[in-house]
């Protein structure tokens, strides 16, 4: 094979194709970013303003790791930038003892020592007042290391990190194809083609629509508004810093979560209920309009659970989630690619484990042995 043009090209800049390419041209390899929109763009699932941060990953107990090294990672993105990206404010899980939440966040902080204030139903009620109608058994956990990290913001750092150790960025640049050879891979776009050793494929919502790869099986694309709310009455009680990030398991097992206002952004509220209210979306449609509809069901929540807002929401926006079978990403090389390295279904809670990840994929595309097993991930598991 004739020197290539580049060692490795990262397709998608989003949350985690924006670190993978921090990391690997921080470690100087040759590396080429594709973006197909514009650098922290609203068009996918890494916007709006904020996402939370926990260690407590009630999700599956190997995510733990991740999270530990990714707050590593994100604190030294924001040393390298002058700018913190994590901000950590401290967040609230509430719900029953044996709930999704708070089960699995207790179990996660028992297993591996992760400090965690639990608070009773009297006490989480006193220090936390904006939370009404809870349930009898109702409690909340506290975990002083959460926080809040800006998307747009961590994104955008990462790109100027990737840039100043060496990256090249094309913007504005649709792939159409990626084509394997014997020794490489072949990235194309209208305007030219890239030969590399390796691709990474952070598409995020476009992995399962990504043209002349194997589809990848089990993966769903949803539509999930987001929406902001102003208080009634104009007070303070729900800046953010007294009414901080959270996640409240409500009958049922919807979940309530947001966070409070911290201007420009009022507070971020939504519903994560998946299932039968998940509505398939098509990440080619330009159409991200909204309706009433998208945030009725929420209106009906805050009127008991947190009244004190206004009803109708100030801003609301559409984010896309990539959903997985067993709620866990997709993460490794294509068993009949190798050098097609793919990484996708964030199942909402992808975004604080971004530098983590960007970690293993730069790992994957320079034969390192990863630091933190992502078995559980693999995406052969589907196969």
């Amino acid at each position: 094979m004739p020197e290539p043009d580049t060692d490795v090209v990262v397709v998608g800049l989003g949350a985690w194709g924006s670190m993978a390419l921090w990391q690997l041209a921080a470690r100087g390899v040759r590396v080429i970013g594709v973006e197909r929109h514009g650098r922290g763009h609203s068009l996918g699932a890494s916007h709006g303003g904020s996402r939370m941060f926990r260690v407590t990953c009630l999700e599956h107990p190997g995510l733990v790791p991740l999270a530990r090294r990714s707050a590593e990672l994100w604190d030294l993105l924001g040393r390298l930038t002058g700018k913190p990206v994590l901000h950590r404010y401290g967040g609230l899980l509430i719900g029953a003892p044996d709930s999704a939440v708070v089960g699995g966040t207790l179990t996660a902080a028992r297993e591996h020592g992760i400090d965690v204030e639990p608070l009773g139903r009297a006490r989480l009620a006193e220090r936390f007042p904006q939370h009404t109608a809870l349930a009898p058994d109702d409690i909340g956990v506290w975990e002083p290391s959460a926080g809040l990290l800006r998307p747009e913001a961590s994104i955008r750092a990462a790109l100027g990190a990737a840039e100043t150790a060496g990256a090249r960025i094309f913007t504005g640049t649709e792939v159409t194809g990626i084509q394997p050879t014997d020794d490489g891979v072949l990235v194309h776009s209208p305007a030219r083609t890239w030969s590399a050793r390796r691709v990474v494929v952070a598409t995020g919502s476009w992995l399962p629509s990504m043209p002349t790869l194997t589809p990848l099986p089990g993966l769903r694309v949803v539509r999930m508004p987001v929406t902001w709310f102003e208080p009634e009455d104009g007070t303070d009680r729900f800046r953010l810093a007294d009414f901080p990030v959270f996640m409240r398991e409500l009958d049922g097992g919807t979940v309530l979560w947001g966070c409070g206002a911290d201007p420009p952004h009022d507070v971020k509220l939504g519903l994560e209920q998946f299932g039968a209210a998940a509505v398939p979306f098509d990440p080619l449609d330009t159409d991200r309009s909204v309706t009433p509809a998208d945030w009725a069901p929420l209106r009906e929540v805050l009127a008991e659970h947190l009244p004190g807002l206004r009803p109708e929401p100030s801003r609301v926006a559409v984010c896309m989630l990539t959903l997985t079978p067993d709620g866990q990403f997709v993460l490794g090389s294509l068993p009949e690619a190798p050098n097609v390295i793919v990484a996708g279904g964030d199942n909402a809670h992808g975004f604080k484990h971004a530098t983590g990840i960007g970690e293993l994929l730069a790992d994957l595309a320079t034969g390192r042995e990863p630091r933190i097993d992502f078995s559980f991930m693999d995406v052969k598991r589907f196969r």
